[in-house]
């Protein structure tokens, strides 16, 4: 089928020629067989780089003529940014279209988006614009859901599931599109939606799935690849032989620091066989090595720049957005050779290789042990081998270190089928906050009409609502005694406090803690704050490097007057959590008192994405205490919560706060200004912009930049 045969607008015909797509796949020419572009709901779960998006966004093109309005969900901030180029590229291009980014901010109901014709969000933030009653989503006509299958995801799947909920409320009418990975149970997900469910197997580029023992990659069709002996390690010889023969690769590693360690052996590997890498990728690479040392100057990305100059790198959540956008576009543009990725990589950002490694099928889970990967996991895994355009066969093969190994990776993995996806709502944790969500919004007003709302979502579609009975009275219970709702005769209704929570965006639990902590302080140094904050469950305990008992117990004793409550006694339950706030109050306050960063990530072991979700959590959950204090009557704490909001945001001392609002002044600019003399807004104003280049840091563009802004 041709695009130009296709019942769409004449623009997007010409932005998808644009980008080289005259001709449809199979799996789109089924979609459009079932009628996605007359407004019918469909599932369409098929393998990576089948066309799904593309198929998605023909159907968009029919809503925007029409004066509809889309609404784009992904789990993921990084596949955010990717989806909105794509709807710039082929919705916006030529047409006067608009289209937005919606992924922070969690206490507005952005009402700006009003403006917008297509809207980009996470499932959390849109979950957030529900929560906040946003006017403009009863004007959605269709409702783009992305990765579908992370309805199975323990963390991400509840907010997924109530979002796709509440919206089927909202706007009955709209049209509702789901994109999966290839499920077993498709047409259970698509019967809850009320859709139809288009799955196909087909793939762009064929796919060779087997196992790799020693040298001799072994097929599920009996075939073999019998690899050169290049190197002596196993899956350094593997990706060697791929870029050999000008592929690249694309290896999954279960732990971060098997990622470092794997990509300094396939760099050390490259750098030993320079004809490998012709001269022209070679001077490329070290120019994308000198872009990632220049972004912080740290040692961590000195070691990550240093295995990009001969051809590998890895992939994990310790790198910064900046270290992955360079990291990517390296890749993308195939000077990159190999990256070695933790799992976070398959559900997020696409990057095809010719060859994907699985390293092993076995993961570490706090509490259970080793646990073998699922099976939908490693089929997410070797979806990305095979670039189109680029490759003729992708292969994927798992590593096996022994020979009784095969027989079963072959049996589970290779010849498996993706388990069932399942819904992960029946958890207290998930529960507490949605159910007080659902109140709050006064989506639900009694037990009947709470019952009624979770009869329809996808856990009741499986199991049915009865087996979440006792947790729902369990939740009800606990947030009528944490004050945040009223019952009565049947009725349901949120409190003020249980409103603001909700609107927060945070769990219930932390509103709890920060509560008790507020009724037995006295007295709040700036430690002592960032400790209260570093004690709720929203804010995450980072990796980093473990300091002795003994260092940090001299650390509370010596801020003891500070803290706001005191330490438990160390044979309580409680004291770990208490110590472990310390550790991660330390490197707060080191960030709001101007250390450098690459001092930070010295210091305490911290990696650069760690340290950015870190800063993103503790700032909203101050932003959160010093709201909830203003509600509940703790005055005294509005504004030195609030002050701390904003120095955990831009990570500077309270002095530099009116400089560092300006755009264009960093941490690093606002220090400078204030040394030069330009201690507030005022002594800026009557500075000239040629007085402001004189100061270190600051060219003309910036001085300029900074005076139109006042």
């Amino acid at each position: 089928m041709l695009v130009e045969e296709l019942p769409i607008p004449r623009f997007m015909k010409e932005n998808l020629k644009e980008i080289g797509i005259v001709e449809l796949y199979p799996p789109q020419v089924k979609a459009i067989q079932a009628g996605i572009l007359e407004g019918k709901n469909l599932v369409l779960a098929t393998p990576t780089a089948s066309g799904k998006t593309a198929v998605a966004l023909m159907a968009a093109a029919n809503h925007l003529v029409r004066g509809g309005k889309i609404l784009y969900l992904v789990p993921l901030k990084a596949l955010a940014s990717e989806k909105l180029e794509d709807c710039r590229k082929l919705l916006c291009a030529g047409t006067g279209f608009k289209a937005a980014l919606s992924t922070g901010d969690y206490d507005s109901s952005d009402p700006w988006l009003a403006d917008y014709d297509l809207i980009v969000a996470t499932n959390e933030k849109a979950d957030s614009l529900l929560r906040h009653n946003a006017p403009w989503i009863e004007d959605l006509s269709l409702v783009v859901l992305d990765e579908l299958h992370l309805l199975g995801d323990p963390d991400r799947g509840p907010t997924l599931e109530m979002v796709v909920a509440k919206l089927r409320r909202r706007v009955p009418e709209a049209q509702l599109v789901g994109l999966s990975a290839t499920i077993s149970n498709a047409e259970e997900v698509a019967e809850w939606l009320k859709a139809e469910a288009v799955i196909s197997e087909w793939r762009p580029v064929p796919l060779r799935e087997g196992v790799l023992y020693g040298r001799r990659v072994e097929f599920a069709d009996g075939g073999v690849w019998e690899l050169n002996p290049i190197h002596e390690n196993v899956m350094v010889n593997a990706v060697l032989n791929v870029i050999a023969d000008g592929g690249q690769a694309l290896v999954f590693a279960m732990t971060r620091s098997r990622a470092e360690s794997y990509a300094a052996k396939i760099a050390k590997a490259l750098s030993e066989r320079m004809e490998l890498v012709n001269p022209e990728d070679q001077r490329r690479l070290e120019e994308y090595a000198s872009k990632i040392f220049e972004i912080d100057r740290s040692g961590f990305s000195e070691k990550l720049a240093q295995l990009v100059a001969r051809g590998a790198a890895f992939h994990h959540a310790g790198l910064s957005y900046a270290h992955r956008a360079l990291i990517e576009e390296a890749f993308r543009s195939r000077v990159l050779k190999a990256v070695v990725a933790t799992p976070t990589l398959a559900a997020g950002v696409n990057l095809p290789a010719r060859l994907v490694l699985i390293t092993g099928v076995r993961r570490y889970q706090p509490g259970y042990g080793y646990q073998i990967i699922p099976v939908l996991e490693y089929k997410q895994f070797c979806g990305r081998a095979g670039r189109p355009g680029f490759d003729e066969i992708g292969y994927s093969a798992i590593i096996v270190r022994r020979r009784d190994e095969k027989e079963y990776i072959l049996r589970r993995y290779i010849l498996g089928q993706p388990e069932r996806i399942r819904s992960q709502l029946a958890s207290e944790k998930h529960l507490r906050t949605h159910i007080l969500a659902l109140i709050a919004s006064e989506e639900v007003d009694s037990l009947q009409s709470l019952r009624k709302f979770f009869e329809e979502t996808f856990l009741a579609q499986i199991y049915g609502a009865y087996v979440i009975e006792g947790l729902i009275s369990d939740v009800l219970e606990f947030l009528r005694s944490a004050d945040f709702i009223e019952a009565y005769d049947g009725r349901l209704a949120a409190t003020p406090l249980g409103r603001r929570v909700s609107q927060l965006y945070i769990d219930p639990l932390t509103a709890v803690k920060l509560l008790e902590i507020y009724r037995e302080a006295e007295k709040a140094s700036t430690f002592g704050l960032l400790h209260s904050i570093a004690l709720t469950p929203d804010v995450p305990k980072i990796p980093m490097r473990r300091f002795s008992q003994k260092l940090l117990e001299e650390e509370i004793e010596r801020r003891l007057d500070g803290l706001m409550i005191p330490p438990p006694d160390p044979a309580e339950e409680g004291y770990d959590g208490y110590v472990d706030a310390v550790r991660i109050s330390l490197v707060l306050e080191a960030w709001i008192s101007e250390v450098p960063e690459a001092e930070i990530y010295e210091r305490f072991g911290v990696q650069p994405g760690d340290l950015m979700a870190l800063r993103e959590a503790a700032g909203w959950i101050a932003y959160a205490a010093s709201q909830i204090a203003k509600i509940a009557g703790y005055r005294e704490l509005v504004k030195p919560y609030g002050v701390l909001s904003e120095r955990i945001r831009y990570g500077v001392r309270e002095e530099l706060l009116p400089l560092v609002r300006i755009r264009g002044v960093g941490r690093v600019r606002a220090r400078a200004l204030y040394q030069a003399g330009y201690t507030s807004i005022e002594k800026l104003r009557e500075a000239s912009a040629e007085e402001l280049t004189r100061i270190p840091g600051i060219g003309a563009a910036v001085a300029k930049q900074i005076k139109d802004q006042l």
